[in-house]
């Protein structure tokens, strides 16, 4: 059975910001999926929500970000294999995202 995992990835960018930060910077998100042969597709499925489909290693993780205004909601349906490890897989996105979503400006 695919295990569903919500990880809340606060940022200080405002609703917009964080829409275009997304926006920018989607095709970097393989470069954060270990093992560095990820296959990442991006779409928008709405104004705030932006679908990724994921291929590593055999696997397929689908996602759903939901962007708030101070926070990044992602949804992740893992595969049976990889559910073993939602722990780690969380907190390695909640990591990654807020990197990515840190606020330079100041």
């Amino acid at each position: 059975m695919n295990a569903p995992l919500t990880i809340d990835v606060p940022h200080k960018l405002g609703k917009a910001g964080a829409r275009e930060r997304l926006r920018t910077r989607a095709g970097e998100l393989a470069s954060h999926i270990p093992g560095g042969m990820a296959d990442v597709r991006s779409s928008w499925t709405s104004e705030d929500e932006m679908a990724l489909e994921i291929g590593a290693m055999g696997q397929t993780i689908s996602a759903r970000l939901e962007v708030h205004e101070a926070l990044v909601r992602v949804h992740l349906i893992l595969p049976p294999m990889l559910g073993l490890f939602s722990g780690m897989i969380g907190s390695a996105v909640r990591e990654s995202g807020t990197r990515m979503l840190e606020d330079k400006s100041g």
